[in-house]
């Protein structure tokens, strides 16, 4: 037996909710933290693939993520830690590791040889990096305290026609802090005030030519964006000199001021609250060279358009536009609109508009954008959500140059995944589709979608059938389509296909169909006080028929794919905790949290009408946690439990009986697993090993044959066989650190199992495994296995065994 080969077929993984945590570098590649992990996404995939690779390394939440170049980047933690990345060959290795501040880092920047980073104790330091060949020096530079207001958000850029540094600090006081640095440290310069709520987003934009000012950008949950100009004062005095000669009238500060305070007294009583606009000009000077040089911060532009709090902001790479986004679910591109000069000023003013508005329009939806960002050079703006998925849209190229706001953009496809712990998976009957369920109250159904461009075939999320109120604990198949699924709550719900879901799968070639299949419902829709889905029959407007052939979007995903709900199946007395489907698909299983025996039952039922079939199993004295039936005719079930016993019971004509019952583990047993050809089965317990049981011809007693041992607890379990002719069979075996290790055995030495395969936590994840199955397919030397974690990633890992 050589060792098999492993590679990645599909990682599906959302993005944390915080504003600096996703970046772009220039080759488009973006890195974002998902988790406790870094996921890296190339976008200009040609297949339009998702996630290359996660890579592990940070203990806390990944909070901030910044390109420092096109093969470097740093990444931060809510540990207050900074890691550094670089790229050598095709492998991202860290190259330093520095325990920068006590408490959560909220904002990250680069600069030159600088990196800033903002925390939650109140203060931001400023440490300057020193490339090595193998290994990087991050050395603290400076640290500026805040006396108690927390930093959100940094900008930092070059000033004007000099050496200096300009250096924005936004946050939870209202107000945007300038600070300088010729050649010294930092030095405190003006302060900016006008906003009305915490500053979530500066933004600096470069100068085009030497005597453009340079523009900040400044975003608030007061659901504005400020620009400010900084330019040379100099140049400014002299400018203003030649419009006083030509104009005459000398527009002096006495009026400017005698305005202001009448604006003032005007905004005391209107509707909008009272926006400050403050036309004072603010002088900074910076010593540099032995000259002194002095800039001016004034007030330029007030952009009003998003209805709720803005989120980030980014410039164009062109430097011609404005990204925004906002909690309202919106998304902007704003950009400078020529108008006719007035009689005082002859350059022409511009002013502001919003030339692209994306997103749901006055929707709600969840949270909103949390961050967006340019990508492929300013031909994409994508942003992520509060849900931890993405949109993107592309900007379609046009033949005329004809300026900026009569472009067209289009929504392409983007990436999503569960924003919390994956608890349960199931693979559909023929394995063409699998179904994952999670602690982020969602459904979701994930197939591989025949690609146009290449042979191989692509991963992405093809429907949200439940978006529910409860924690979702785990989820069954009962046919093709339609599975079962149980959550925080007493009862287990099953769910029936919609047309659309049978549509779409027939179109994109991942199943396999004739023409549509029977009558069904078009969709669901949640009643609005309700859990359930109900049944939609006509279709909505968005699904009419000449919607293209394609996956849905994140947009859709969230609102127009939810699967109607046929049938609720009460029982039990907790919350249930496990389900499983038998391998006939005719019975269901389910189980629910227990302290006492009376509860610590099974309960089967028929799914032809999802009446009790027998009593229910009794033995267990505690939680079960799984349930298995055994292949190939659901002989045996097969249950374990937190009270580290397993019992197996029998089918008759009215019910299982029990048959056997067994404690050798000494803790929990988490999961159980039977062989394809339903001779031995597996336990996986927290005492740090696996136990394979066989029944004893001669006595018909079920014993131990093997027991592997582990480092860490054995979290799940699952077994594959090579094919009909081969006489090798595989077990997985999931562990709490996120490592799958792979055994293999001959059918005739079921008592030797020896190590072929370790999946570490580079391939695999870095939090307890829940689930792991391999998908039924024919090859016998090319196996997919799906395994998800508590750290929030579901993967599908191409196995390549070399068979003899």
């Amino acid at each position: 037996m050589s060792k098999p080969s492993i590679s990645t077929a599909y990682i599906s993984a959302s993005t944390n909710r915080f504003n600096h945590v996703a970046d772009a570098s220039t080759s488009s590649l973006i890195a974002y933290g998902s988790g406790k992990l870094i996921a890296l996404w190339n976008t200009q995939d040609p297949d339009g693939g998702g996630v290359l690779q996660t890579l592990p390394g940070h203990d806390g939440l990944v909070t901030c993520v910044r390109f420092v170049a096109s093969d470097a980047f740093a990444s931060t933690d809510d540990r207050g830690t900074i890691r550094y990345w670089r790229l050598f060959g095709t492998e991202w290795r860290t190259t330093a590791i520095v325990r920068a501040h006590q408490q959560a880092i909220s904002v990250l920047r680069e600069f030159d040889k600088f990196l800033l980073t903002g925390s939650s104790d109140s203060s931001i330091k400023i440490w300057e990096v020193q490339r090595g060949d193998v290994d990087d020096e991050v050395k603290e530079f400076q640290t500026i305290s805040l006396q108690g207001w927390y930093p959100l958000s940094i900008a930092i850029a070059s000033l004007p026609s000099s050496e200096a540094i300009i250096l924005a600090i936004g946050g939870t006081d209202r107000k945007v802090h300038i600070w300088t640095r010729s050649d010294g440290p930092f030095i405190r310069s003006v302060t900016l005030s006008g906003h009305e709520d915490w500053i979530r987003a500066l933004a600096f934009r470069a100068p085009s030519t030497p005597n453009d000012p340079i523009v900040l950008a400044s975003g608030s949950q007061d659901g504005t964006i400020r620009l400010w100009n900084v330019e040379s004062f100099t140049k400014m005095q002299a400018q203003s000199q030649i419009h006083t000669e030509k104009s005459g009238d000398d527009l002096s500060d006495d009026l400017l001021d005698a305005f202001e305070a009448s604006l003032g007294d005007l905004g005391a009583d209107a509707e909008e609250g009272g926006r400050q606009i403050s036309l004072k000009r603010h002088i900074l000077t910076v010593k540099s060279n032995s000259r002194t040089q002095q800039y001016s911060v004034t007030f330029d532009a007030l952009l009003i358009g998003h209805e709720a709090g803005v989120t980030s902001l980014s410039w164009s790479p062109s430097n011609t536009s404005l990204l925004s986004t906002s909690t309202d679910s919106s998304l902007i591109i704003w950009a400078p609109s020529s108008i006719v000069s007035t009689a005082y000023s002859s350059s022409t003013s511009s002013i502001w508009i919003n030339i692209q508005r994306f997103g749901d329009v006055g929707g709600q939806r969840l949270g909103g954008f949390t961050g967006g960002l340019w990508s492929n050079d300013g031909a994409e703006a994508m942003a992520w959500g509060w849900s931890g998925g993405w949109r993107r849209w592309r900007r379609i190229t046009s033949d005329s140059h004809g300026g900026t706001a009569g472009e067209e953009w289009e929504e392409v496809g983007a990436i999503s995944g569960h924003s919390g712990a994956i608890k349960g998976l199931d693979w559909s009957p023929k394995g063409d589709y699998l179904v994952s369920v999670g602690l982020d109250q969602t459904t979701r159904i994930h197939g591989a979608i025949t690609s146009s461009t290449s042979e191989q075939s692509i991963w992405h999320e093809l429907s949200r059938p439940q978006v529910h109120g409860y924690d979702l604990m785990g989820v069954a198949w009962l046919g093709p389509w339609t599975f079962a699924s149980v959550a925080d709550e007493k009862v287990a719900r099953v769910f029936e296909a919609p047309r659309n879901f049978v549509e779409e799968v027939r179109v994109l070639g991942v199943k396999d169909l004739a023409q549509s299949e029977g009558d069904r419902p078009a969709t669901a829709s949640v009643p609005p006080l309700g859990l359930s889905n109900k049944a939609v029959s006509d279709a909505p407007s968005e699904l009419d028929s000449n919607r293209p052939c394609r996956r849905p979007f994140e947009g859709e995903l969230a609102s127009i794919t939810l699967w109607p709900e046929v049938e609720k199946v009460f029982g039990h007395g907790y919350e249930s905790i496990t389900i499983s489907a038998s391998n006939s698909l005719d019975l269901l299983a389910t189980a629910c949290r227990a302290t006492s025996p009376q509860h610590a039952v099974i309960r089967v039922y028929t799914t032809a009408g999802y009446q009790p079939f027998g009593v229910p199993l009794e033995g267990h004295s505690l939680t079960v946690t799984r349930i298995a039936f055994s292949p190939p005719n659901d002989r045996y079930v097969l249950t374990v439990s937190r009270d580290r016993t397993w019992r197996l019971f029998e089918k008759k004509e009215n019910g299982y009986m029990p048959i056997a019952a067994d404690k050798s583990h000494g803790r929990i047993i988490w999961d159980c697993a039977w062989s394809c050809e339903g001779d031995l089965f597996a336990t996986a317990s927290r005492d740090k090993t696996v136990k394979i049981w066989k029944q004893d011809s001669d006595s018909a007693r079920w014993g131990a044959i093997t027991t592997m041992k582990f480092e860490e607890a054995a979290t799940a379990v699952a077994f594959c066989s090579a094919g009909a002719d081969t006489p090798e069979r595989w077990l997985a075996v999931g562990l709490e650190t996120g490592e799958i290790k792979v055994y293999s055995s001959l059918m005739s030495t079921p008592d030797q199992w020896t190590l072929v395969l370790i999946i570490d936590s580079n391939l695999a994840h870095i939090d307890q495994i829940n689930r792991l199955a391999w998908r039924a397919t024919d090859n016998p030397s090319r196996k997919q296995l799906a395994s998800c974690s508590d750290d929030g990633t579901l993967k599908v890992l191409i196995v390549q065994f070399e068979v003899d």
